[in-house]
């Protein structure tokens, strides 16, 4: 069955999808970038209001390839108590030195990796990420401004992306500026989530409030999909 992850960068917004039962509750702060990452305290504050009602996943910022930085990142975002780690992967020739590194990491936290369908992802690296122990992949989009992630990639290759994760066993997501029109393109591959920010918020505007309506209709549609 596929769940909801809704993006939210404040204790109210928390609140608001707390309510609405989404499967997983995601911290980020979208003025930031993609991937912008919350203040520490706030996560926390975040995290302690939640309790355990919700998993919590959280992202540590749009980071360069390097591997102390995110090493590090990652520890102090893990300290918060977030389900949840998200770890953008963008091409470069670090990536591998990145994943050695966080090997020393993933048999006690939560890692799941970012890939980015507007940077021409190498799919291969799936394999390396789950053999690094990260418990799961995201495909999702770095620049926000060119669309969805269905009308940046072919659906074919979204379906063999999320057909290649699922086989290794670990969480599989699809978001990137998803419309409610997109469940019912991406809903027949059964990624575990599909995760939302600007279409839950005031006229698609993924740096502004999230609007309840809004977070209900694709609530709703998603489980309509899922019976």
């Amino acid at each position: 069955m596929t769940g909801m992850l809704a993006s939210v960068n404040s204790v109210d917004e928390a609140r608001l999808v707390l309510a609405e039962n989404v499967a997983i509750i995601d911290l980020k702060e979208p003025a930031l970038g993609s991937l912008g990452g919350l203040d520490i305290k706030l996560v926390k504050e975040i995290v302690n209001i939640i309790g355990h009602q919700c998993p919590v996943s959280a992202t540590i910022g749009d980071l360069p390839m390097q591997s102390g930085l995110i090493f590090n990142a990652v520890k102090e975002m893990a300290e918060t108590g977030v389900n949840y780690i998200k770890i953008g992967f963008s091409p470069d020739e670090n990536q591998q030195e990145v994943i050695e590194k966080l090997t020393q990491l993933t048999s006690t936290i939560n890692l799941i990796a970012v890939l980015f369908a507007d940077t021409n992802p190498d799919f291969g690296l799936i394999d390396r990420l789950v053999e690094a122990g990260l418990k799961g992949i995201m495909l999702d989009t770095q620049d926000k401004t060119k669309g969805s992630l269905t009308g940046i990639m072919a659906r074919s290759e979204i379906g063999r992306f999320v057909a290649h994760v699922k086989t290794k066993q670990v969480l599989c997501g699809l978001a990137g500026s998803l419309k409610l029109e997109d469940i019912a393109l991406l809903m027949p591959y059964q990624p575990d989530y599909l995760g939302f920010r600007g279409a839950l918020c005031d006229q698609n505007d993924r740096v502004g409030h999230l609007n309840l309506r809004r977070v209900q209709a694709i609530k709703q549609n998603i489980s309509e999909y899922s019976s």
